[in-house]
């Protein structure tokens, strides 16, 4: 007699290689937000992404081709891009907690926005985890501007490879003339 069905159907974002629900069910239990680090070929995709009631709320997005803006004319999907990225979005962040605390928000939303980016985890999501690889790379960018995320100094990239060195001396140029640039525009809230 038979006790059951033979085979279990994956849930859809499963099946489709989008969703490992036992991680996420891990990092959505620690009720802390998340920085969600998704990469393509070409882009790096960084968001804040907290739980609301209905689901995931993204506070705050930036992808690799943002990086057009403040000139930087390279191929997007290497390692100094993901790291200038990484730190465009540390800049924004903290450009958003700093103008929170300017304008008249109450004490605790300005509290709930600190906790908000302070206590972040990453997710890296179905990549796999490589030592200083394009993920962490973007995770040096965020560090560097000051957020305080968990890692292990051990799985950076190392600072010639983020700042181009063997991309050739003229593309390092450009990377550092690139930073100085992203950097300045937020230099109100260094």
């Amino acid at each position: 007699m038979a006790k059951g069905p033979r085979y279990r159907v994956p849930f859809r974002r499963r099946r489709e290689n989008k969703t490992n629900y036992p991680k996420r069910l891990k990092l959505l239990s620690s009720k802390r937000p998340r920085i969600v680090v998704r990469k393509t070929n070409k882009n790096m995709i960084i968001q804040l992404v907290g739980l609301g009631n209905k689901g995931d709320v993204t506070s705050i997005s930036v992808i690799t081709g943002e990086l057009a803006k403040y000139g930087y004319e390279l191929p997007t999907g290497n390692i100094p891009a993901a790291y200038l990225t990484g730190l465009l979005f540390g800049l924004k962040a903290k450009a958003r907690l700093e103008g929170s605390q300017k304008s008249k928000i109450s004490v605790s939303q300005k509290s709930k926005i600190f906790a908000e980016m302070d206590g972040a985890i990453l997710d890296t999501g179905l990549n796999t985890s490589v030592k200083g690889s394009r993920i962490y790379a973007s995770l040096k960018g965020i560090l560097d501007v000051g957020m305080s995320i968990p890692h292990d100094p051990k799985i950076l990239p190392d600072k010639r490879m983020v700042e181009g060195e063997r991309m050739g001396k003229n593309v390092q140029e450009k990377i550092e003339k690139v930073k100085e640039t992203v950097i300045s525009s937020f230099g109100e809230y260094q």
